[in-house]
């Protein structure tokens, strides 16, 4: 870290102060100090109390102020430190890695939750994975290397490729070598690549399916859903959902149906013109799932707003949620594409 030149900071505030055509006592007035104040910072004296160069300096954006980081964004921040530290130790271009991009979705849950150990926390984990999905988000393996873990308290699953560290399994690509973690508060993260990225009929980082979100989204919030009920202390006063949606490598793809073909959006489209993308709402773990449509389609509209989709019927969403409550399978994902939505 550089070491702070007050001389110079002084002067660049000053200068920006004339430049922004504030006359010493304009400044003043807007930090909220004294005139005697404002002349004693001018003149570079260093008697002055942090709070009040603070207040000086913000005037004329001198000051980084980040907003501070909440719990759960920490609990992210630190999951993604985790997942970067374990996909290292792979080749540089390894589709564990995610090379292409990804997915992230992370929930809270807000509430009065019992406390529980990590190993009954492990259970209600296994209880809560949803069955609409072959391949499903959070999923709970009994296998070596693959199997969920405690770390420090927390929870955490990496389906490590195919080979590393001696695990023998069918798929290594980057929509199944998910990262997650959940914490005994009620918080959750999971990171996925793009299954997009794993077929053969069309290149990596050119397609993106539109109804694969409709799915994901609707299994996680029911997940969350199903860990609430698990964990909660007063059913007549269930936990409110935070869900948060990420997602990046969209720069240039292709919205498509590619995943459920007869789901054509029939609707005029351009390649995303950002690559990353990211909304946040709060649900009542009560309304769950009758609240699964409007809270999907305010996720999902904007980001189908990146490949030009102005207006989308609702029934087109309906029909995919719908799609995704109706399936049932605990099998193992397959690799045709008309089957990927699943």
């Amino acid at each position: 870290m550089t070491p702070l030149a007050w001389p110079d900071l002084v002067a660049e505030a000053l200068r920006r102060r004339k430049a922004e055509g504030l006359t010493q006592r304009n400044h003043a007035a807007l930090a909220g100090v004294s005139i005697p104040t404002m002349a004693a910072f001018e003149r570079g004296e260093t008697t002055l109390t942090l709070a009040k160069a603070f207040d000086i300096l913000r005037v004329v954006g001198l000051l980084d102020e980040r907003p501070p980081e909440d719990a759960q964004d920490r609990f992210v921040r630190e999951a993604m430190a985790r997942w970067r530290d374990l996909t290292d130790r792979l080749e540089p271009d390894a589709a564990a890695r995610f090379p292409h991009g990804w997915f992230r979705f992370d929930y809270w849950l807000d509430g009065d939750l019992r406390q529980v150990s990590p190993a009954e926390l492990q259970k209600i984990l296994a209880a809560s994975v949803q069955p609409h999905t072959g391949w499903p988000l959070f999923m709970v393996r009994d296998q070596q290397g693959l199997s969920p873990i405690e770390i420090n308290g927390l929870i955490e699953t990496w389906l490590k490729p195919d080979g590393f560290e001696g695990v023998d399994r069918t798929f290594s690509d980057a929509a199944s070598c998910d990262f997650w973690r959940v914490a005994p508060d009620g918080r959750a993260v999971i990171l996925r690549g793009h299954q997009e990225d794993s077929q053969d009929t069309f290149d990596p980082a050119t397609v993106f399916d539109w109804t694969l979100p409709i799915w994901r989204i609707c299994e996680t919030l029911l997940h969350a859903r199903q860990v609430a009920e698990h964990l909660q202390t007063d059913w007549a006063r269930p936990p409110e959902v935070r869900f948060r949606v990420t997602y990046t490598g969209l720069l240039g793809r292709q919205l498509r149906s590619w995943a459920s073909p007869l789901e054509d959006l029939g609707l005029p489209t351009r390649p995303a013109r950002q690559g990353d993308y990211s909304a946040e709402v709060m649900v009542g773990g009560a309304a769950l799932p009758e609240a699964l449509l409007p809270t999907i389609s305010a996720l999902v509209l904007p980001l189908y707003g990146l490949f030009g989709i102005d207006r989308l019927p609702e029934a087109r969403i309906a029909s995919v949620v719908e799609n995704f409550l109706t399936s049932r399978t605990r099998q193992r994902r397959p690799v045709t594409p008309t089957a990927a939505a699943s």
